[in-house]
Protein backbone atom coordinates (compact mmCIF):
# COMPACT_ATOMS: atom_id res chain seq x y z
CA UNK A 1 0.00 0.00 0.00
CA UNK A 2 2.91 2.56 0.93
CA UNK A 3 4.03 1.86 -2.72
CA UNK A 4 0.47 2.57 -4.31
CA UNK A 5 0.98 5.56 -2.64
CA UNK A 6 4.47 6.65 -3.84
CA UNK A 7 3.94 5.56 -7.28
CA UNK A 8 0.95 7.65 -7.48
CA UNK A 9 1.30 10.65 -5.12
CA UNK A 10 -2.29 11.67 -4.59
CA UNK A 11 -2.09 11.42 -0.99
CA UNK A 12 -3.39 15.10 0.13
CA UNK A 13 -3.54 16.75 3.24
CA UNK A 14 -6.38 14.71 4.83
CA UNK A 15 -4.63 11.50 3.65
CA UNK A 16 -1.18 12.74 5.01
CA UNK A 17 -2.69 14.03 8.40
CA UNK A 18 -4.90 10.24 9.13
CA UNK A 19 -1.46 8.40 8.08
CA UNK A 20 0.91 10.49 10.32
CA UNK A 21 -1.60 10.05 13.13
CA UNK A 22 -2.45 6.93 12.72
CA UNK A 23 1.32 5.53 13.17
CA UNK A 24 1.45 8.69 15.88
CA UNK A 25 -1.33 6.30 17.65
CA UNK A 26 0.55 2.60 16.96
CA UNK A 27 3.35 4.17 19.15
CA UNK A 28 1.88 2.97 22.13
CA UNK A 29 3.18 -0.13 20.84
CA UNK A 30 6.96 0.87 22.13
CA UNK A 31 6.17 1.53 25.60
CA UNK A 32 7.68 -1.49 26.44
CA UNK A 33 10.96 -0.21 25.43
CA UNK A 34 11.10 2.83 26.58
CA UNK A 35 9.83 1.36 30.12
CA UNK A 36 12.39 -1.87 29.69
CA UNK A 37 9.13 -4.20 30.52
CA UNK A 38 7.77 -6.85 28.57
CA UNK A 39 6.20 -6.88 25.62
CA UNK A 40 2.71 -7.98 27.38
CA UNK A 41 2.24 -5.04 29.16
CA UNK A 42 -1.43 -4.43 28.33
CA UNK A 43 -2.03 -8.33 29.71
CA UNK A 44 -0.65 -7.62 33.34
CA UNK A 45 0.27 -3.41 33.12
CA UNK A 46 0.44 -2.64 36.64
CA UNK A 47 0.43 0.87 38.10
CA UNK A 48 2.88 2.16 35.80
CA UNK A 49 2.29 0.59 32.70
CA UNK A 50 -1.27 2.04 33.25
CA UNK A 51 -0.07 5.47 33.70
CA UNK A 52 2.41 5.12 30.82
CA UNK A 53 -1.06 4.48 28.52
CA UNK A 54 -2.64 7.48 30.16
CA UNK A 55 0.23 9.84 29.69
CA UNK A 56 0.45 8.30 26.10
CA UNK A 57 -2.63 9.05 25.18
CA UNK A 58 -2.74 12.44 26.83
CA UNK A 59 0.50 13.65 24.96
CA UNK A 60 -0.89 12.31 21.97
CA UNK A 61 -4.14 14.28 21.91
CA UNK A 62 -2.32 17.15 22.98
CA UNK A 63 -0.23 16.66 20.05
CA UNK A 64 -3.13 16.59 17.30
CA UNK A 65 -4.79 19.62 19.02
CA UNK A 66 -1.57 21.65 18.60
CA UNK A 67 -0.96 20.33 14.98
CA UNK A 68 -4.04 20.40 13.32
CA UNK A 69 -6.92 22.90 12.95
CA UNK A 70 -10.44 21.75 13.91
CA UNK A 71 -11.47 19.87 10.51
CA UNK A 72 -8.31 17.82 10.45
CA UNK A 73 -7.92 17.47 13.67
CA UNK A 74 -11.21 15.25 13.25
CA UNK A 75 -9.66 13.00 10.90
CA UNK A 76 -6.58 12.78 12.89
CA UNK A 77 -8.06 11.77 15.82
CA UNK A 78 -10.36 8.86 14.37
CA UNK A 79 -6.49 7.62 12.45
CA UNK A 80 -5.36 8.18 16.07
CA UNK A 81 -7.72 6.25 17.71
CA UNK A 82 -7.22 3.33 15.24
CA UNK A 83 -3.51 3.40 15.73
CA UNK A 84 -4.03 3.08 19.49
CA UNK A 85 -6.00 -0.16 19.11
CA UNK A 86 -3.85 -1.38 16.26
CA UNK A 87 -0.67 -0.52 18.85
CA UNK A 88 -1.99 -2.08 21.89
CA UNK A 89 -3.32 -5.04 19.57
CA UNK A 90 0.35 -5.30 18.83
CA UNK A 91 1.21 -5.55 22.45
CA UNK A 92 -1.47 -8.10 22.89
CA UNK A 93 0.15 -10.46 20.21
CA UNK A 94 3.56 -10.19 21.60
CA UNK A 95 2.79 -12.58 24.60
CA UNK A 96 1.50 -15.56 26.01
CA UNK A 97 -1.31 -14.81 27.38
CA UNK A 98 -4.99 -15.67 27.32
CA UNK A 99 -5.93 -12.38 25.81
CA UNK A 100 -3.10 -13.02 22.50
CA UNK A 101 -5.44 -13.83 19.68
CA UNK A 102 -7.79 -10.91 21.03
CA UNK A 103 -4.61 -8.65 20.31
CA UNK A 104 -4.73 -10.26 16.21
CA UNK A 105 -8.31 -9.29 15.72
CA UNK A 106 -7.83 -5.70 17.54
CA UNK A 107 -5.11 -5.35 14.30
CA UNK A 108 -6.92 -7.19 12.07
CA UNK A 109 -10.12 -4.54 13.05
CA UNK A 110 -8.51 -1.46 13.39
CA UNK A 111 -6.25 -2.02 10.10
CA UNK A 112 -9.09 -2.70 8.19
CA UNK A 113 -10.88 0.54 8.85
CA UNK A 114 -8.15 2.81 8.68
CA UNK A 115 -6.80 1.18 5.06
CA UNK A 116 -10.39 2.11 3.89
CA UNK A 117 -10.29 5.87 4.35
CA UNK A 118 -6.48 5.74 3.81
CA UNK A 119 -7.31 4.29 0.33
CA UNK A 120 -10.02 5.80 -0.68
CA UNK A 121 -8.04 9.19 0.06
CA UNK A 122 -5.47 7.60 -2.77
CA UNK A 123 -7.96 6.62 -5.26
CA UNK A 124 -11.12 8.74 -4.95
CA UNK A 125 -10.23 11.78 -2.77
CA UNK A 126 -13.20 13.56 -3.49
CA UNK A 127 -15.47 11.09 -2.52
CA UNK A 128 -13.49 11.45 1.30
CA UNK A 129 -15.58 12.12 4.23
CA UNK A 130 -14.89 11.10 7.83
CA UNK A 131 -17.43 8.24 7.12
CA UNK A 132 -14.90 6.67 4.76
CA UNK A 133 -13.37 5.35 8.08
CA UNK A 134 -16.47 3.18 8.14
CA UNK A 135 -16.62 3.65 12.00
CA UNK A 136 -20.17 4.38 11.74
CA UNK A 137 -21.07 1.90 8.94
CA UNK A 138 -24.31 0.86 10.43
CA UNK A 139 -26.20 0.43 13.50
CA UNK A 140 -26.28 -3.06 12.65
CA UNK A 141 -22.25 -3.29 12.04
CA UNK A 142 -21.73 -1.91 15.16
CA UNK A 143 -24.20 -4.18 17.22
CA UNK A 144 -22.61 -6.95 15.64
CA UNK A 145 -18.78 -5.99 16.21
CA UNK A 146 -20.07 -5.71 20.32
CA UNK A 147 -21.92 -9.04 20.34
CA UNK A 148 -18.79 -10.34 19.04
CA UNK A 149 -16.95 -8.91 22.24
CA UNK A 150 -19.42 -10.16 24.49
CA UNK A 151 -19.49 -13.41 23.32
CA UNK A 152 -15.76 -13.50 23.28
CA UNK A 153 -16.03 -12.12 27.14
CA UNK A 154 -18.05 -14.87 28.49
CA UNK A 155 -16.83 -17.54 27.22
CA UNK A 156 -13.87 -16.47 27.80
CA UNK A 157 -14.80 -16.60 31.46
CA UNK A 158 -16.68 -19.71 31.33
CA UNK A 159 -14.74 -22.13 28.72
CA UNK A 160 -11.75 -20.41 28.88
CA UNK A 161 -9.74 -23.54 26.85
CA UNK A 162 -12.10 -22.76 23.92
CA UNK A 163 -10.24 -19.78 23.11
CA UNK A 164 -6.57 -20.92 23.18
CA UNK A 165 -7.25 -22.69 19.81
CA UNK A 166 -4.64 -21.60 17.99
CA UNK A 167 -4.70 -23.46 14.83
CA UNK A 168 -8.36 -22.41 14.28
CA UNK A 169 -7.26 -18.57 14.84
CA UNK A 170 -4.65 -18.86 13.09
CA UNK A 171 -6.90 -20.23 10.57
CA UNK A 172 -9.15 -16.97 10.92
CA UNK A 173 -6.17 -14.71 10.25
CA UNK A 174 -5.74 -16.09 7.37
CA UNK A 175 -9.31 -15.26 6.20
CA UNK A 176 -9.00 -11.57 7.47
CA UNK A 177 -5.74 -11.26 5.51
CA UNK A 178 -6.95 -12.74 2.64
CA UNK A 179 -10.18 -11.21 2.52
CA UNK A 180 -8.58 -7.68 3.46
CA UNK A 181 -6.41 -7.89 0.82
CA UNK A 182 -8.95 -9.04 -1.36
CA UNK A 183 -11.12 -6.07 -0.57
CA UNK A 184 -7.80 -3.34 -1.00
CA UNK A 185 -6.64 -4.87 -4.37
CA UNK A 186 -10.35 -4.21 -5.47
CA UNK A 187 -10.44 -0.35 -4.16
CA UNK A 188 -7.10 -0.05 -6.09
CA UNK A 189 -8.17 -1.27 -8.83
CA UNK A 190 -11.49 0.58 -10.01
CA UNK A 191 -9.80 3.64 -8.86
CA UNK A 192 -11.92 6.51 -9.13
CA UNK A 193 -14.73 4.30 -10.04
CA UNK A 194 -14.70 2.70 -6.49
CA UNK A 195 -17.36 4.35 -4.02
CA UNK A 196 -18.31 3.54 -0.41
CA UNK A 197 -22.34 4.55 -1.60
CA UNK A 198 -24.13 3.06 -4.59
CA UNK A 199 -23.86 5.53 -6.57
CA UNK A 200 -27.43 6.26 -8.65
CA UNK A 201 -25.70 8.84 -11.28
CA UNK A 202 -23.17 8.11 -13.77
CA UNK A 203 -20.23 10.22 -13.50
CA UNK A 204 -18.45 10.95 -17.01
CA UNK A 205 -15.44 9.33 -15.96
CA UNK A 206 -17.04 6.22 -14.66
CA UNK A 207 -16.09 3.12 -16.47
CA UNK A 208 -16.75 -0.77 -16.20
CA UNK A 209 -13.47 -2.38 -14.87
CA UNK A 210 -13.03 -6.16 -15.48
CA UNK A 211 -9.97 -6.37 -15.03
CA UNK A 212 -7.25 -7.63 -12.29
CA UNK A 213 -9.76 -9.31 -9.17
CA UNK A 214 -12.83 -7.65 -11.57
CA UNK A 215 -11.55 -11.05 -14.12
CA UNK A 216 -12.04 -13.47 -10.83
CA UNK A 217 -15.50 -12.01 -9.74
CA UNK A 218 -17.89 -9.47 -10.56
CA UNK A 219 -17.91 -8.14 -6.82
CA UNK A 220 -14.54 -8.66 -5.25
CA UNK A 221 -14.77 -5.86 -2.76
CA UNK A 222 -18.07 -7.76 -1.12
CA UNK A 223 -16.05 -10.68 -1.47
CA UNK A 224 -12.89 -9.64 0.60
CA UNK A 225 -15.15 -7.86 3.45
CA UNK A 226 -17.39 -11.53 3.42
CA UNK A 227 -14.63 -13.95 4.00
CA UNK A 228 -12.63 -11.33 6.54
CA UNK A 229 -15.83 -11.02 8.64
CA UNK A 230 -16.59 -14.54 9.23
CA UNK A 231 -12.89 -14.51 9.96
CA UNK A 232 -12.93 -12.01 12.77
CA UNK A 233 -14.66 -14.66 14.33
CA UNK A 234 -13.14 -17.61 13.41
CA UNK A 235 -9.71 -15.77 14.66
CA UNK A 236 -11.71 -14.98 17.86
CA UNK A 237 -13.07 -18.88 17.99
CA UNK A 238 -16.72 -17.21 18.30
CA UNK A 239 -19.04 -19.81 17.40
CA UNK A 240 -22.35 -18.51 17.75
CA UNK A 241 -21.25 -15.06 16.00
CA UNK A 242 -19.30 -17.21 12.93
CA UNK A 243 -22.76 -18.10 11.96
CA UNK A 244 -24.24 -15.28 12.92
CA UNK A 245 -21.58 -13.31 10.92
CA UNK A 246 -22.14 -15.95 7.96
CA UNK A 247 -25.95 -15.36 7.60
CA UNK A 248 -26.45 -11.69 8.18
CA UNK A 249 -23.11 -10.98 5.92
CA UNK A 250 -24.85 -12.94 3.33
CA UNK A 251 -27.76 -11.55 3.28
CA UNK A 252 -26.59 -7.88 3.40
CA UNK A 253 -24.35 -8.72 0.41
CA UNK A 254 -27.09 -10.07 -1.49
CA UNK A 255 -29.14 -7.18 -1.38
CA UNK A 256 -26.57 -4.93 -1.64
CA UNK A 257 -25.16 -7.09 -4.61
CA UNK A 258 -29.04 -6.81 -6.58
CA UNK A 259 -29.38 -2.84 -5.29
CA UNK A 260 -26.01 -2.77 -7.42
CA UNK A 261 -26.26 -4.20 -10.10
CA UNK A 262 -29.75 -2.36 -11.33
CA UNK A 263 -27.82 0.24 -11.52
CA UNK A 264 -24.07 -0.99 -13.48
CA UNK A 265 -26.83 -2.97 -15.95
CA UNK A 266 -28.79 0.90 -16.22
CA UNK A 267 -25.36 2.77 -16.57
CA UNK A 268 -24.08 -0.43 -19.40
CA UNK A 269 -26.30 -1.88 -20.57
CA UNK A 270 -24.84 -5.09 -22.65
CA UNK A 271 -21.75 -4.73 -21.81
CA UNK A 272 -22.48 -5.39 -18.34
CA UNK A 273 -24.68 -7.90 -18.59
CA UNK A 274 -22.32 -9.83 -20.90
CA UNK A 275 -19.78 -9.21 -18.06
CA UNK A 276 -22.23 -10.75 -15.48
CA UNK A 277 -22.83 -13.72 -17.78
CA UNK A 278 -18.83 -14.56 -18.06
CA UNK A 279 -17.67 -13.79 -14.34
CA UNK A 280 -19.34 -15.05 -11.38
CA UNK A 281 -20.63 -12.48 -8.29
CA UNK A 282 -17.68 -14.81 -6.04
CA UNK A 283 -20.19 -14.88 -3.23
CA UNK A 284 -21.76 -18.11 -2.82
CA UNK A 285 -25.29 -18.95 -4.30
CA UNK A 286 -25.74 -14.86 -4.98
CA UNK A 287 -26.23 -15.09 -8.76
CA UNK A 288 -27.28 -11.29 -8.63
CA UNK A 289 -30.39 -9.24 -10.43
CA UNK A 290 -32.40 -11.50 -12.24
CA UNK A 291 -33.16 -8.44 -14.94
CA UNK A 292 -32.43 -8.57 -18.95
CA UNK A 293 -32.73 -5.59 -21.39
Amino acid sequence: MAAAVARRGRLGREGRASLCSFLLGASVAALPLLLGSSPSLLAAPGLRGRLALVLHVAGVNAALLLIYPRPLYKIAVRACFLGFAFGCGLLLSAGRSAWRHFGWYMCSLSLFHYSEYLVTAINNPRSLSLDSFLLNHSFEYNLAALSSWVEFTLEKLFFPELKQITWLSTVGLLMVIFGDCLRKAAMLTAGSNFNHIVQNEKSDTHTLVTSGVYGWFRHPSYVGWFYWSIGTQVLLCNPICVVGYALASWRFFRERIEEEEITLIHFFGEEYLEYKRKVPSGLPFIKGVKLEL
